[in-house]
């Protein structure tokens, strides 16, 4: 994934609203290093580049879940504003509008983990229709292989007899054990 060196990563904001994966403004904000007033005010000064599918308006109801859901949104409990998600199109929209060399830095860190998060959904969707074990495994492999570029190692869970994989992307939770057989340890 890009460096965006100082900056959180990417694939720990990406939420699904509305079965969409999207950026919430304030993390768009924290991402972009600016207020989250100056990211809505690009959007309002701009709306012929947002159409519909591009931002969505968040209902109570998604604030309230999404307060009760991940700690980092208890400020938003009591606002007056509703926050705004950013669809993937609508984040490459908001890229053309912000030009600083940080923010081309961060819209391409956000272009590659959506990117990523999409060739991890579809590999994990076909393992379901492979019949050889060679190529489940290879298809095992490569998405071993997306994790680690998408994940940080606080993933990763190493004990004496095994090691756990968990990933929670919102859109879906992954969990994974190898167990080390220990007769073979001879």
């Amino acid at each position: 994934m890009a460096s965006t060196k100082g900056l959180p990563e990417v694939s720990d904001f990406v939420l699904v609203i509305r079965n969409q994966q999207v950026l919430i403004d304030r993390d768009v904000a924290k991402l972009y290093g600016v207020e989250t007033k100056r990211i809505n005010e690009a959007v309002k000064n701009n709306p012929d580049k947002f159409p519909p599918g591009y931002l969505i308006t968040l209902t109570n109801k998604d604030k309230t879940e999404l307060v009760e859901k991940f700690d980092r949104f208890i400020t938003i409990k009591h606002s007056t504003v509703s926050p705004t998600a950013f669809t993937e199109k609508g984040l490459y929209m908001l890229a053309t509008i912000l030009k600083s060399p940080s923010a081309t830095q961060t819209t391409i860190a956000i272009v590659e983990t959506f990117a990523k998060i999409r060739e991890l959904s579809r590999t994990i969707s076909k393992l379901p229709d492979i019949e050889k074990e060679d190529q489940q495994k290879s298809l095992m492999k490569r998405s071993g292989e997306i994790l680690a570029e998408v994940l940080d190692d606080n993933a990763l869970e190493v004990s004496g007899d095994e090691t756990t994989i968990e990933v929670n992307f919102a859109v879906m939770r992954i969990k994974h054990t190898i167990k080390r057989d220990k007769r073979k340890k001879e």
